[in-house]
């Protein structure tokens, strides 16, 4: 019972992939809220049917689950039970947000069945636009019979290409309605119908690995017209940030339909389209595009020359003058030492943290303040204290890399994962930041460095392993340390708070999306509706911004002076989502004026690389998070990465209690 009871929900990719679209799907429920039907039947009641908006069972919220009939129309609706959640870090409003009120089945797309292994069965239902609810976890059975029920009301047609997808037909186009549900291995792009991007079966990336890349050659060409091939050890080539990129070819349904798919199926995008999109990352023009980008819409309603643009209501380039203090030289090597005791303490934490947020550090002293304000050395630790430990974890970092270095070709042979992953981060490393002098040339030794720490961290954290994108956040660590010890314990500190970005459910990445269209509801509404008029709210076109924190939007020493500033956590351990906020709020006139839609706005985002200057980015970010104060420490919610997750202890208690 205690495996069933630990069922890992962020195996499950429809999880991840509804939980990337959940929340907007519920509000959309909720904006549409019926009262209760005048005489209608109810032919399906089932109990303590759960919603799970984390990993952890205690935090699961149960409910009722109904179909209800009125006339020739059936309705579905889950109302979770009032006061039944004990869990302080749900509130009420929490719940409330997962709630299904009456939504008819004219709405509905398909439904999916999952069996675990282990675990409970639950479907997730799909509604016509492609948005998905959470999934419902039946604890005492039902999901047959509440199937079974909705066919005898509707058109319920299993799919031919997966017997646990179940689409709902309203029969005014069957073939399309069927053809848009079904989980299809290719996307055709509509206006072109010689271009499709392939999304390709639900094997992992890493099973992919022997797959030979001359198989992906024939999608190499440019999407772009004008853009040159980038050469074969340009850092911009991240194929974990690429994925996001498809977007921009695809039509507003094939985006709903990959968006619903995203996670089941990210893996094979991330293979399929490094060969097709590989120069688009960093090849944008000189200056910041000033011409405008047509979308897929143009040809059919040609923009009005002249848009009206909402005022922003907070008067930005005012609020930075107001709330945002100048910025700093970095610290230097004299004022450092002001900040220590004789004996190496620091003397007054919050100062020094004061002092780095509003001028960095010289690149002279981040080989030593970084380790502190990374956590891997404490403030109050001496100068013997942190020798001593550079001296104990240089031993216990060598004893971890043996365990890889150990492995026989016959024992390789038998081991999988280590195959896998080791090909993978071979693979990253020969094109992470090669311009650099530091890592650049043939048979480069930092090259190798970088991919030894990749290693021995994938079996130091083996439940993580590797991730692409984590060599981009490693990079700039081991410049800095020019140690392999201290850049293995440096990077392992950070991935303590940024290791949810790379979960395989993804939650990392949507809890910090999702705070950010609540930041920028609240402090741009305007710019939020705008989003939501193009159906933009997904913030998916800043994903790569969160994902390696903003390592490809600056230049390299750019970068470094931003995430020491982000290290800080002082006013907000998740300033990194202002700093989103500020350059939207930037670039918001011309958003909005050249009234781009998802497609065009990410191309324009991606091609904002290397254009925007930091310093007074920071400024507006800093003027932003103070004028939110709490409203917009609300907006984020708890464990929001780079918050440190809940301890397992802690898990394992609250699991304890449950099975009791």
């Amino acid at each position: 019972m205690l495996e069933t009871e630990m069922h890992d929900l962020s195996d499950d990719s429809d999880y991840a992939a509804s939980q990337q679209q959940g929340s907007r799907s519920i509000m959309r429920s909720d904006s549409g809220k019926r009262s209760e039907l005048e005489g209608a039947e109810i032919v399906y009641v089932k109990e303590n049917v759960s919603v799970h908006p984390t990993q952890y069972m205690s935090e699961r919220i149960s409910g009722r689950l109904k179909l209800i009939k009125q006339d020739q129309s059936l309705f579905v609706s889950w109302i979770p039970y009032k006061g039944q959640n004990s869990n302080s870090r749900l509130s009420e409003k929490d719940t409330n947000l997962y709630t299904i009120r009456l939504l008819p089945f004219t709405d509905v797309r398909y439904i999916r069945r999952h069996t675990p292994a282990l675990g409970w069965q639950y479907v997730i239902v799909v509604s016509s636009d492609g948005l998905a609810y959470p999934p419902l976890y039946f604890y005492n059975g039902g999901v047959r019979e509440f199937l079974a029920t909705i066919k005898q009301h509707v058109f319920l047609m299993r799919s031919g290409d997966d017997a646990n997808v179940f689409v709902v037909n309203d029969f005014q186009d069957p073939l399309q309605k069927t053809l848009s549900s079904l989980e299809l291995p290719r996307v055709s792009v509509s206006n072109s119908p010689t271009k499709s991007i392939s999304v390709g079966e639900s094997t992992s990336i890493e099973n992919q690995e022997g797959l030979d890349e001359s198989a992906y050659s024939s999608t190499s060409a440019s999407q772009y017209s004008g853009r040159q091939r980038h050469k074969v050890h340009d850092p911009a080539r991240d194929l974990s940030i690429q994925v996001l990129e498809k977007f921009s070819l695809v039509t507003k349904f094939a985006r709903e339909t990959t968006s619903q798919l995203f996670r089941e199926n990210s893996d094979n995008f991330l293979i399929n389209g490094r060969r097709k999109h590989e120069q688009s990352l960093h090849d944008g023009p000189d200056d910041v595009p000033t011409h405008d980008y047509p979308s897929k819409s143009s040809s059919k309603q040609k923009v009005p020359d002249e848009v009206p643009i909402p005022p922003d209501p907070l008067e930005f380039e005012k609020l930075a003058l107001v709330w945002g203090k100048p910025r700093q030289p970095p610290l230097g090597h004299e004022e450092w030492a002001a900040f220590l005791d004789f004996e190496g303490r620091v003397v007054d934490p919050k100062a020094l943290k004061q002092r780095i947020f509003y001028g960095g550090v010289e690149h002279e002293l981040r080989k030593e303040l970084w380790p502190v304000l990374l956590g891997y050395h404490d403030y109050d630790s001496t100068y013997a204290e942190r020798e001593y430990l550079h001296s104990v974890k240089k031993q216990e970092y060598e004893s971890i890399k043996s365990q890889w270095q150990s492995i026989s070709k016959q024992q390789a042979k038998r081991f999988t994962k280590f195959r896998e992953r080791r090909g993978l981060i071979d693979k990253d490393v020969v094109r992470t930041d090669r311009s650099l002098p530091f890592y650049d040339g043939d048979d480069n030794p930092n090259v190798a460095l970088l991919r030894d720490i990749l290693l021995t961290y994938s079996f130091y954290n083996f439940d993580l392993g590797y991730c692409q994108g984590m060599s981009d956040l490693l990079s700039p660590i081991l410049y800095v340390m020019e140690d392999e010890s201290e850049a293995f314990w440096c990077f392992s500190a950070l991935m303590e708070r940024l290791g949810p970005n790379f979960n395989r459910d993804q939650n990392g990445m949507h809890s910090q999306l999702f705070a950010l269209s609540k930041l920028v509801e609240l402090l741009d509404s305007p710019l939020h509706n705008y989003f939501k008029q193009k159906d933009c709210l997904n913030y998916f076109f800043c994903f790569r911004w969160i994902l390696i924190q903003f390592k490809r939007e600056f230049e390299y020493d750019d970068v470094m002076r931003l995430w020491e500033v982000l290290w800080t956590h002082h006013l907000s351990e998740h300033l990194h989502l202002y700093v989103c906020v500020a350059i939207l709020k930037r670039y918001r006139n011309k958003v909005i004026g050249e009234q781009m839609d998802f497609d065009t706005l990410l191309k324009f985002i991606n091609e904002l690389s290397g254009h925007i200057d930091l310093e007074p980015t920071l400024r507006d970010a800093e003027a932003l998070c103070i004028y939110a104060g709490d409203n917009g420490a609300a907006c984020i919610p708890p464990g929001t990465p780079p918050s440190l997750p809940v301890e397992n202890e802690v898990f394992y208690s609250q699991l304890e209690d449950e099975v009791l």
